[in-house]
């Protein structure tokens, strides 16, 4: 199926054209301007903008959200502005753009698109989808089926949030090198080990991008992979959430 996908966030809006069956683009990417306000107004605004004006689009929508969501209504405000929260996004996005849109987590559509096209591509058991950026967020999987909505950077760990500890953003902040920023990671990495028995960690965001002069500071029992669809991630997982919003009950739950 052809989704437009677009994902949400700090950076502003990206989005294309995605087939959803291969998780493959299918046209030029659109990016907007960072966002300097996330009030509802604004991001509709940039919505409608995007859909309507870019690519003139007529059909299912998905879009990647930078809070929790449940059946379209959002749940925090902890990435977005405040009077996010309890709206039906799902609904405010439909009528500004005059097409069916459904709306995801981002770091659940991150996780969509890695498990079924990335790094946990064919991977059984548990797999922890992390990405670190400004925050930290999470995805679970277990046998390719999505636990939605965790929220394992606000998890404390000796009294510090694991946001807190190792974010890209502290990472700036502090100026600190590659090597300390693994040694950071590792007793946050250790300490999901002894709660959740994973079989594969996928560390996404600018970890990813830094993979190669991160990762071999890191010494877990867990297997782990830099995320694999970096930027286009959001948007096929986003993509992916619409398509099958779109198929019959018994077809998704297969």
């Amino acid at each position: 199926m052809k989704v437009l996908g677009i994902d949400i966030g700090s950076h502003g809006l990206r989005g294309c054209i995605v087939d959803t069956a291969e998780g493959t683009i299918l046209s030029d990417r659109v990016s907007t301007p960072p966002l300097e306000e996330t009030t509802p107004h604004k991001i509709l605004a940039r919505i409608h903008q995007v859909v309507n004006k870019e690519f003139r689009w007529k059909g299912p929508v998905g879009c990647a959200f930078p809070a929790p969501v449940n059946r379209g209504i959002v749940l925090s405000s902890r990435g977005i502005h405040e009077s996010w929260v309890d709206a039906n996004a799902e609904q405010l996005f439909s009528e500004i753009t005059d097409n069916p849109v459904s709306v995801v987590n981002d770091t659940d559509a991150t996780g969509l698109a890695e498990v079924h096209f990335g790094a946990g591509r064919h991977q059984e058991g548990l797999t922890i989808i992390l990405t670190v950026g400004t925050g930290i967020g999470s995805s679970l999987f277990m046998n390719g089926q999505m636990i939605p909505n965790t929220e394992l950077g606000r998890m404390e760990i000796d009294g510090m949030t694991v946001e807190q500890r190792v974010s890209n953003q502290v990472r700036r902040e502090e100026g600190i090198s590659k090597e300390s920023w693994a040694n950071r990671l590792q007793p946050v990495l250790e300490h999901f080990e002894k709660i959740f028995h994973p079989d594969l960690f996928i560390l996404g965001g600018q970890l990813s991008r830094r993979s190669k002069k991160v990762f071999p500071f890191i010494k877990i029992m867990t297997p782990f992979k830099a995320a694999a669809l970096l930027n286009d991630a959001g948007i096929v997982g986003a993509a992916m959430t619409a398509a099958r919003a779109r198929q019959p009950e018994k077809e998704r739950r297969g």
